[in-house]
């Protein structure tokens, strides 16, 4: 089992910045892949950008420049430096961890990104 905790989120106008952060705890051993995942109102939740337990990272095309992924394997969190935000960022922002193996799914709570133009 692996417990996920986001924090950061909050309003903040277009062009300005945001940091999130996710803390992980249990089997934080097993874990392999971590990610921020997204949803807004109506829409699918869709992938963010991702990070491998070596460091490869993928982002969605829609941030790249923009956002960026980081993970420190010794304390267990992976966080998302998010700079320029548009409105169209506005979404719940879910931090999200796959395992080794098993492959099993994990999600935080969620924690709000609203941009305002």
């Amino acid at each position: 089992q692996v417990q996920l905790v986001e924090s950061g989120g909050g309003s903040v106008q277009a062009g300005g910045s945001l940091r999130l952060s996710c803390a992980a705890s249990g089997s934080v051993g097993r874990i392999n892949t971590m990610a921020w995942y997204r949803q807004a109102p109506g829409n699918q939740r869709e992938l963010v950008a991702q990070i491998t337990s070596g460091g490869s990272t993928n982002y969605a095309d829609s941030v790249k420049g923009r956002f960026t992924i980081s993970r420190d394997n010794a304390q267990n969190t992976v966080n998302l430096q998010m700079n320029t935000l548009k409105p169209e960022d506005t979404a719940v922002y879910y931090c999200n961890a796959v395992l080794r193996w098993t492959f099993a799914v994990y999600w935080g709570q969620g924690t709000q990104v609203t941009v305002s133009s």
